[in-house]
C-alpha cells in the first residue's frame, strides 16, 4: 500500500499546492504556505498535522530559502502550544522509510490531553 500510495506523489503535491480547499478535514490554522488540522487517525491525545500548500515530498525536497513557510510554521506551532495549553509538546517530522504519506507534513503531538 505504501509503495503505492507513493506513485501518487506528484498529484497529492498538487492537491495540497492548487485544491487544498477541497480537502475534508476541519482546519485549526491556515495560511498561504500551511494548514494545520486535527490528525484523523491520532496516536496521541493531542496530534496535529502541519502540511505545506505545496509539492514537497519529504523535508529533503523543501527550499531552505522558503522563509515564509518557516516563519508560518513556529508562529502556528506557537500559538497553538499556548491555545491548547500545552505543557509538554513534540514537533515531528519523518522521512525516508520513516515517512508513510507522501507529502511533507509534520506532527505535533502532546500526551497531555488539550484543554480546549
Amino acid at each position: 500500500m505504501r509503495r503505492l500510495l507513493w506513485t501518487f506523489t506528484p498529484l497529492i503535491g498538487w492537491i495540497f499546492a492548487h485544491m487544498s480547499f477541497v480537502i475534508p478535514v476541519k482546519r485549526l490554522r491556515e495560511t498561504n504556505t500551511l494548514m494545520a488540522f486535527h490528525h484523523p487517525k491520532p496516536a496521541y491525545p493531542f496530534h496535529v498535522l502541519l502540511v505545506p500548500k505545496k509539492a514537497v515530498p519529504s523535508l529533503k525536497d523543501l527550499d531552505p530559502t522558503d522563509s515564509s513557510f518557516f516563519t508560518d510554521l513556529y508562529s502556528i506551532v506557537q500559538t497553538l502550544v499556548d491555545d491548547f495549553q500545552l505543557p509538554a509538546y513534540r514537533l515531528i517530522v519523518n522521512g525516508g522509510e520513516y515517512q508513510d504519506f507522501p507529502q511533507l507534513h509534520f506532527h505535533l503531538i502532546s500526551d497531555v490531553a488539550a484543554d480546549s
